[in-house]
């Protein structure tokens, strides 16, 4: 995704965590932090998984 960083995060978490996009924003700058490398890490394993099945 391109554009805002943290509009992107937002996006991720209210649909793959169903997180609603209040609950995002409320979080601290240090608990946002940490749901933001969860995503990170999810995103990359994710993206490990496609290519070792070829996609």
């Amino acid at each position: 995704m391109q554009g805002d960083a943290e509009l992107n995060y937002a996006y991720y978490a209210l649909h793959e965590l169903k997180m609603p996009p209040g609950m995002f924003a409320a979080l601290s700058r240090r608990e946002k932090a940490v749901v933001e490398a969860f995503i990170d890490v999810r995103v990359q394993e994710r993206e490990r998984l496609l290519r070792q099945m070829g996609m």
